[in-house]
């Protein structure tokens, strides 16, 4: 598996680095065979060489001591020390020799261990020389002093390298026996010198002297017998010869003669003629046998110098050559890899994501140009590459067949959608006119709740518009106060008693973006109510800073943790496109949508309270003041920061007196700001108005303090609710109802503009003093959190049924001219209301106006 993880350089430099080391164990065969040649040669010349001459020189010295024990005589002394000298100059010369550098690195173990050996027979090799000065020691003694040197020299000889052939080992051996067997035959000779000197020999000496006859003939036919044929040739012809002939007969002689008789039956010049000639043939057999072996040897060591200059030598080059070879076709190969590295880096990292960014720009992509053929060779490196030319070719296409794919995915939800916006715009159309012909409060709650339904209905379709990357068709051309912007998305969620608004200023937000703000406020306080316990409350509030104007969203929930809302922030500002893995979690992808459309930031924290606070920055160049009441992008409300008044009947029931509420109470009725059918991008209409109980505000009193009358909103026979103008008005506000029949609780209270009325006219709410209010009633709400209608509370006091003083039906109402001419009075103001809020709508008396030309209701609800 690890080599699976290296790079092709790595492996490359493996192989190298197995063939250097190939060549290395083949160079040090080689070279161990050349060193043994060098270290036999070496050893010849520094040991084998200077030990040849020390033992003719030490057999020397042997026969001249023993002659001298024989019979001493000044000239023998005098011979004897020269001997000695001579001797010694050898013995020097050889441990020079012996102990140099070149013989210390060439040497084994065993031969240092047995040149030391040598050293030290030579060291008392002194003693013996005195005891012969002095005569204190036998010629037996003697000869076995002088034997130990000579034998610790040939145990050197064993030792010495030999060549790695064995037939040079062989041959080299057998003539080492045969040099001992020569050993044996000078011992001879120094004991029977000694005897002929003293003219007498003892029988042990006889018995030794036998001895070593039959020893010195063993050994060399036994080494004899070991020769190649040329050497027993030699051989043969030395021991026919005559010197060594008249050897055999003397030696015989002695084998022969009796052990008692001391006498030998020769001369010593009969001995002398017969050996000496015999010895230095022996020599002359010795040294032959020598030079045949090494030219025996030679060819050997020509192989071994072959071998090493082929091993080495040639070898290295070969090796060099491979290196060289291989680095340059890896630096090709490699080169080549790089570029199909680089090429599929360049496709996965920057071709690839360019062209599903392109195709996600809805751009069209050549394939050919944007895939344009890879040139590798022809090797496997070039199918290589054009397997990656398929490859590469195929993924940009099926990139771009994808983005065809989610093109036309797009375009099936956008026709889903816009099929579904027709849809909830004939059913809104439908309910509208249901609403204005029934007149049961319990027939037109569930109307409103079917209502709402559908405002959430709407909002969905929206976001598989938003998802399918193009724009809804609520769009307003005039500036929409931010209030109405933020009641609108409250009206578009379903717990929307549970929000609550705190006052947001007087400024007004940009026509064009008030759609999508709208939409993006309703979804974070859906996920606000979604994720927070249901007795709590969602809290909705703005203020100006300097980059524009902050909106925060704050639930009290369960919270999310670090990491989820660095996911969350993280999914809001991501462009990318949707992804159905995250499905479960469309709303902050259409956020993200909405944001980008006009630069508006969202980001999520953690709240004091341990939920999530979602704050949304609008830029300043969508935000502008409005001025007061009646400024740019207001609708002729108050100032939503001011304390909203709300109307309450009198103690004689002609006038409503006003008492001060909160100044947003949106958990009793959401309202929306205007938005009326408008032209999708498709061209196909957009949503209709809808008309809700409008809020409660600070509408001025009616002059002289007439009771007015409520105005309802109709409209005229054969106008459609694409046709009718709107005016955006506030939330509804609710009024206890005061004993003996006012207002039921979670009603809403109609607020009539002044009108004028003739001269000379009062009412009765500016005579009489206001009547203490009761205490409110709990407001009664439905199972889904709205409140309860209640029959007859949005009429002005007068118009009030008194079920206990309710006449018989037989009994004809009689009314008195001043309640006709209030009611009249009423009625024109009403319509006079209507005309102006049109002409405001129309003509730009700064009133927000969607596009397409209508706006919100009479009742100031949403456009849906």
């Amino acid at each position: 598996m690890r080599s699976r993880s290296t790079n092709l350089r790595t492996k490359i430099v493996a192989l190298l680095a197995s063939l250097v080391a190939l060549w290395a164990f083949a160079a040090w065969v080689t070279l161990r065979d050349g060193a043994n040649l060098l270290g036999v040669q070496a050893l010849n010349e520094s040991v084998s060489e200077p030990s040849e001459a020390l033992v003719l020189q030490l057999q020397r010295e042997r026969k001249l001591s023993l002659a001298y024990l024989g019979r001493p005589d000044e000239t023998r002394r005098e011979a004897l020390g020269a001997e000695r000298r001579r001797t010694d100059e050898l013995a020097s010369t050889f441990r020079e020799s012996s102990t140099s550098w070149r013989a210390t690195v060439a040497a084994s173990d065993t031969l240092k261990q047995r040149l030391d050996a040598v050293y030290g027979q030579l060291s008392r090799l002194g003693e013996t020389r005195s005891g012969v000065d002095a005569r204190s020691v036998d010629r037996s003694s003697t000869l076995a002093a002088y034997g130990q040197v000579v034998r610790s020299i040939f145990d050197v000889y064993s030792a010495l390298g030999l060549l790695d052939d064995q037939q040079v080992g062989e041959d080299t051996t057998a003539l080492i026996e045969l040099n001992r067997a020569r050993e044996l035959l000078s011992q001879e000779d120094a004991m029977l010198t000694g005897a002929l000197s003293a003219g007498r020999m003892t029988a042990a000496e006889r018995s030794q002297l036998a001895q070593l006859i039959g020893a010195q003939r063993f050994a060399a036919d036994l080494a004899v017998s070991r020769l190649p044929a040329a050497d027993r040739e030699r051989y043969d012809a030395m021991v026919g010869g005559e010197a060594f002939e008249n050897l055999r007969d003397l030696e015989d002689g002695i084998l022969e003669g009796r052990g008692a008789d001391p006498r030998l039956g020769f001369e010593a010049t009969d001995w002398d003629a017969a050996v000496a000639p015999a010895l230095a043939q022996w020599s002359q057999v010795v040294i032959a046998g020598g030079d045949d072996v090494v030219e025996r040897a030679t060819p050997v060591a020509v192989t071994v110098i072959i071998r090493l200059v082929l091993a080495t030598g040639l070898g290295l080059l070969a090796v060099v050559a491979s290196i060289i070879v291989s680095i340059t076709t890896a630096r090709v190969l490699l080169r080549q890899l790089e570029r199909l590295r680089d090429a599929a880096f360049t496709l996965a990292n920057d071709r690839l994501p360019s062209v599903v960014e392109r195709l996600g720009h809805g751009e069209d992509v050549d394939v050919a140009r944007e895939a344009p053929p890879l040139e590798f060779g022809d090797d496997e490196v070039g199918q290589v590459g054009k397997a990656f030319n398929a490859v590469q070719e195929t993924a940009l296409r099926t990139a771009v067949e994808q983005a065809e794919l989610r093109r036309n995915v797009r375009e099936v939800f956008l026709s889903l959608a816009r099929r579904t916006q027709a849809l909830v715009h004939r059913q809104l159309t439908l309910l509208d006119a249901m609403e204005r012909r029934e007149q049961d409060a319990e027939e037109l709650e569930d109307l409103f709740r079917v209502d709402h339904l559908a405002t959430r209905m709407r909002r969905n379709a929206e976001n598989l518009i938003v998802l399918s990357g193009s724009t809804p068709g609520r769009a307003w051309r005039r500036n929409v106060p931010m209030v109405d912007v933020v009641r609108g998305a409250v009206a578009e969620v379903e717990d929307y008693t549970r929000v609550n608004v705190l006052p947001l200023g007087n400024v007004s937000l940009a026509g064009r973006a008030v759609g999508d703000i709208i939409h993006l406020l309703a979804e974070l306080i859906e996920n606000g109510l979604s994720f927070s316990p249901p007795h709590t409350t969602v809290e909705v509030r703005g203020q100006a800073v300097a980059n524009g104007f902050v909106i925060e969203i704050e639930d009290r929930g369960l919270g999310m943790s670090e990491e989820d809302l660095a996911a969350a922030n993280h999914r809001i500002v991501d462009r990318s496109e949707l992804n159905l893995a995250n499905a479960a979690r469309l709303g902050l992808y259409v956020v993200s949508r909405l944001t980008d459309r006009h630069g508006v930031r969202v980001q999520l924290k953690e709240s004091a309270y341990g939920g999530t606070t979602a704050v949304v920055l609008i830029p300043a160049e969508l935000v502008t003041d409005s001025g007061g009441a009646g400024g740019p992008g207001r609708t002729g409300r108050t100032d939503p920061s001011a304390p909203v008044v709300a109307a309450r009947p009198g103690p004689s029931g002609d006038r409503p007196a006003a008492r001060p509420v909160a100044p947003v109470a949106l958990a009793e009725a959401p309202t929306a700001p205007a938005a009326g059918p408008s032209v999708e991008d498709d061209g196909t209409p957009g949503l209709p108005t809808r008309a809700r109980p409008r809020t409660a505000g600070p509408a001025p009193a009616a002059p002289g303090g007439e009771t007015e009358l409520p105005v309802r909103s109709r409209r005229p026979a054969g106008q459609s609710a694409l046709d009718a103008p709107t005016v955006p008005t506030g939330l509804p506000i609710t009024t206890p109802r005061p004993a003996g029949g006012g207002a039921a609780p979670g009603s809403t209270v109609e607020r009539p503009e002044p009108a004028e009325r003739p001269a000379g006219t009062t009412t009765d709410g500016e005579t009489a003093p206001d009547a203490p209010a009761p205490a409110p009633a709990p407001v009664q709400r439905t199972g889904s959190g709205l409140p309860v209608r209640v029959r007859q509370a949005n009429i002005v006091p007068e118009l009030r049924e008194d079920p206990a003083a309710q006449p018989d039906e037989e009994e004809d109402t009689v009314r008195v001219p001043e309640q006709v001419l209030k009611m009249m009075s009423s009625y024109q103001r009403g319509t006079r209301r209507g005309r102006t809020d049109a002409a405001r709508l129309l003509g730009g008396a700064g009133g927000a106006e969607p596009t397409g030309g209508s706006g919100d209701d009479a009742d100031g609800h949403e456009a849906t």
